[in-house]
């Protein structure tokens, strides 16, 4: 089982700190994927509102912490890859048995977040999340246990704003020696309000820019772009904040994001969980006053079945 310093099942309310971390025994293995959880209070609501990576730089690629009505598996850690390299020592499994919903994400040596004032995810008690899973990706083979894990600061005081993080993501290919734009795109049709506070952005190796907007139509079928967030995923993979505080996505409007991926091999590069694949990911971090969405995720096939001109029929589309 996880290092939980405070487990449900000692009657013990959770202090302001806790961490969620690999057990002993976990070896890098290249380009597999490693899940372990942690149990949370079933008898009140906890309010996550801080995250800390603890990672030594070399070992962990990226990690993703996750909430869970039940895990993949009650193993203290377990292979939780679906498409990557086997982890032949470990039993597989996926992240969640039902869905996941996705609280934080890091990579590329990215700070620690803390949300806004007032801001928490609500876990724990009647929230249908009764459990963290952590999962991550190595990249490489190492001769080295590790210990990556996030430390996360949370309160019982009820937080009046509900925060939720939505994965704008896509499939598709590259072929060699180009340059190629994967997007996708998504109306909002659940009648709730968020509020943007921060984005993240995901590829690997030859991901060049990554963006992400929220489309209105008017009355003449013309859109209207206003950016969420745009940054170089080579950076520091982080949570930046939003600079419109006080946008609004509300139903009937459209999500799209974009990440233009450049390919200077001689090979095909396929949307992946691998090393040697890509990925297409714009994180939306938001709060709501009431209910989150039931449906966190936007797919698309991406490139080369899938542009915003030719299947969502958007206009007035943005260059990069």
């Amino acid at each position: 089982m996880a290092a939980w310093l405070l487990l449900a099942f000692c009657g013990a309310a959770l202090a302001e700190t806790d961490r969620i971390q690999m057990p002993d025994g976990v070896v890098p293995k290249a380009d597999s994927y490693v899940c372990t959880y942690a149990p949370l209070d079933p008898e009140k609501h906890h309010y996550l509102t801080g995250f800390e990576p603890l990672v030594e730089k070399g070992l962990a690629h990226h990690i993703l912490l996750f909430g869970c009505e039940e895990p993949g598996s009650y193993d203290s850690v377990w292979d939780c890859g679906e498409m990557s390299a086997r982890y032949e020592s470990l039993e597989k499994g996926p992240v969640c048995q039902s869905k996941p919903h996705i609280l934080y994400a890091w990579a590329k040596d990215a700070p620690d977040l803390t949300l806004p004032k007032d801001v928490g995810f609500q876990v724990g008690g009647s929230s249908n999340i009764n459990f963290l899973v952590m999962q991550v990706h190595y990249m490489h083979e190492k001769d080295v246990e590790d210990k990556t894990g996030i430390a996360l600061t949370h309160t019982e005081e009820p937080q009046p704003k509900q925060a939720a993080t939505m994965l704008l993501v896509t499939g598709g290919q590259v072929p060699p020696q180009s340059v190629e734009s994967f997007e996708t795109a998504c109306v909002m049709e659940e009648s709730v309000v968020l509020h943007p506070f921060a984005y993240r952005t995901h590829t690997h190796r030859h991901g060049r820019d990554v963006s992400g907007w929220i489309v209105q139509e008017n009355a003449q079928g013309e859109d209207r772009w206003s950016k969420i967030g745009q940054r170089d995923p080579q950076l520091p993979q982080m949570f930046v904040p939003v600079e419109n505080k006080t946008m609004e996505i509300r139903k009937g409007d459209m999500l799209a994001a974009r990440c233009i991926i450049e390919n200077n091999e001689d090979h095909v590069i396929e949307m992946g969980a691998t090393g040697e694949d890509e990925m297409c990911n714009f994180y939306i971090m938001y709060w709501t006053e009431g209910e989150t969405l039931s449906d966190n995720t936007c797919f698309s096939p991406g490139a080369p079945n899938y542009y915003w001109s030719s299947e969502a029929m958007l206009n007035h589309i943005p260059g990069f």
